[in-house]
C-alpha cells in the first residue's frame, strides 16, 4: 500500500498520514480488545479478526484515491488491535513456562519470516502484473491462515478474574488494570519505553518507497527487497536466539542491540549505494530481532495469568506508537527537513533514547533473564 500511495500522491506525507490512519484503531481499542480477550477465548478471537483481513485487501485492491487506502489501513489497525493480545494470551497456554524464551524466538522468527516473504514477493508481482497479483497473493495468504488456525486446538479455562464488570466504573477500573500494572513495573515499562522510543524516531520503513524510487533508483522490485531486508537479519538471528536463548546480560543485550540499531539508521541515512543499503537494514533487522525476542519474553514472564490480554494490549500500544505513529512521524519530518535528513535526525535520536534507558532503568540493565524466569516460577 506504501508503493500504491506514492504511485498516487508523490507526497510522502500522505505515507505518513497512512502509517497514522492505521495506528489510531490500532492503539484506540487496544485496551478494550485486551479487556475482551482476557474474558473470552482468544483463539476464536484470533480467527474471527482474521476474516475481516480480507475486508481490508479488497478495500485496497480496488482503491483509486488516497481515501480508499486509509480506509483499508484503518482496517488493517482494527484487526492489529485484536491479534496481539490474543496471541500473547494464547502462547502462554499452548506452551510451558520453561520454554517461554525459545517460544518468544520462535514467534518472532516465524513474524519475520512472512515479512521477508511478503515484502519481497509484492515487490516482484507488482513489477510483473501491476497490483492485482500482490493482493491475489494476500488472499491467498489469508485464506491458508484461516485453515491453519483451524488445526490449533486446546482445553480454554476462563482466566479466574471473573466476568466482565457490569457498571460503568468496574468496566473502566478492568480496562485501565494493564496500563497501571505496565506504569508500576519497572521492568515492563522501561523495556517498552526503550522499543517505543527507539523505533519511533528511527523507523524508516515509511520512507523506503522515495528512498527506492528517488535516492536508489531500484523501483518497486528494489523496494520490496528493502523492505524485506531487515526480515532476512531477523530471521538469522531469530534461528540463533532459537538455539541459544539470550539469558545472562539480557539487560545489557537489549541496549547494546537497540544502540547498534540507531548505527545502522545513520548509515542508511547517508547510503547512495543499493547493496550497502541492504546490508545496514539487514543487520538492523538482526538487532531489532534481539530487541523484540528479549521484550516479548520480559512481557510472558511479568504478566499475571489473568492479565495477560490487557498486558499484552499495553504492549501493542507501545509498539504501534514506536510504529504507525513513528511512519507519521517520519513522513512529517521528511516533508519538513527532507528525506535523508529526517532519517538522520532518527538514528541520532535512537541512540540519545539508549543512553537515557541505560542511565535510567538499572532493572533493565542488570536483568538477567534465567534468574527472572527462576523467579516468578518459584
Amino acid at each position: 500500500m506504501g508503493w500504491q500511495m506514492y504511485d498516487l500522491t508523490h507526497d510522502p506525507l500522505h505515507l505518513g498520514i497512512l502509517g497514522l490512519v492505521e495506528a489510531i484503531p490500532a492503539l484506540g481499542m487496544a485496551l478494550f480488545a485486551g479487556l475482551v480477550v482476557d474474558h473470552f477465548n482468544p483463539l476464536r478471537i484470533y480467527q474471527s479478526v482474521i476474516l475481516i483481513s480480507f475486508c481490508s485487501v479488497a478495500v485496497a485492491w480496488g482503491a483509486h484515491s488516497p481515501h480508499a487506502l486509509y480506509l483499508a489501513a484503518a482496517m488493517t489497525g482494527f484487526v492489529r488491535s485484536f491479534l496481539s493480545p490474543a496471541v500473547n494470551s494464547l502462547v502462554p497456554r499452548l506452551v510451558s513456562r520453561e520454554e517461554i524464551r525459545k517460544s518468544s524466538a520462535y514467534t518472532s522468527t516465524a513474524f519475520q519470516m512472512a515479512n521477508v516473504v511478503g515484502p519481497g514477493m509484492a515487490g516482484i508481482l507488482l513489477g510483473i502484473h501491476g497490483y492485482s497479483l500482490p493482493y491475489i497473493f494476500a488472499l491467498a495468504a489469508l485464506v491458508t491462515a484461516s485453515f491453519t488456525l483451524l488445526t490449533v486446538s486446546y482445553r480454554h479455562r476462563p482466566n479466574p478474574g471473573g466476568p466482565m464488570g457490569s457498571g460503568s466504573a468496574s468496566r473502566m477500573n478492568e480496562l485501565m488494570l494493564g496500563v497501571r500494572y505496565v506504569s508500576k513495573h519497572p521492568l515492563l515499562l522501561s523495556a517498552m519505553s526503550l522499543d517505543m522510543f527507539a523505533v519511533l524516531f528511527g523507523g524508516v520503513t515509511a520512507l523506503l518507497p522515495i528512498f527506492a524510487a528517488e535516492i536508489l533508483h531500484v523501483g518497486p522490485q528494489g523496494l520490496g527487497w528493502l523492505r524485506a531486508a531487515p526480515a532476512v537479519g531477523a530471521i538469522g538471528m531469530g534461528f540463533y536466539l532459537i538455539r541459544n536463548p539470550i539469558g545472562k546480560r539480557a539487560g545489557t543485550s537489549l541496549l547494546k542491540a537497540v544502540f547498534g540499531f540507531g548505527i545502522c539508521i545513520l548509515i542508511f541515512g547517508i547510503s547512495k549505494n543499493f547493496w550497502l543499503s541492504i546490508f545496514v537494514l539487514t543487520v538492523s533487522g538482526a538487532l531489532d530481532s534481539i530487541s523484540m525476542v528479549v521484550r516479548g519474553s520480559i512481557v510472558q514472564l511479568c504478566s499475571p495469568e489473568n492479565m495477560r490480554g490487557r498486558i499484552a494490549a499495553v504492549n501493542s500500544i507501545f509498539i504501534g506508537s514506536s510504529n504507525e505513529i513513528g511512519e507519521f512521524e517520519s513522513g512529517v519530518t521528511a516533508k519538513l527537513m527532507g528525506t535523508v535528513p529526517s532519517v538522520l535526525f532518527g538514528g541520532v535520536m535512537t541512540l540519545v533514547t539508549v543512553v537515557i534507558v541505560f542511565w535510567k532503568a538499572k532493572e533493565l540493565r542488570d536483568l538477567d533473564m534465567a534468574k527472572l524466569e527462576a523467579q516468578k516460577s518459584s
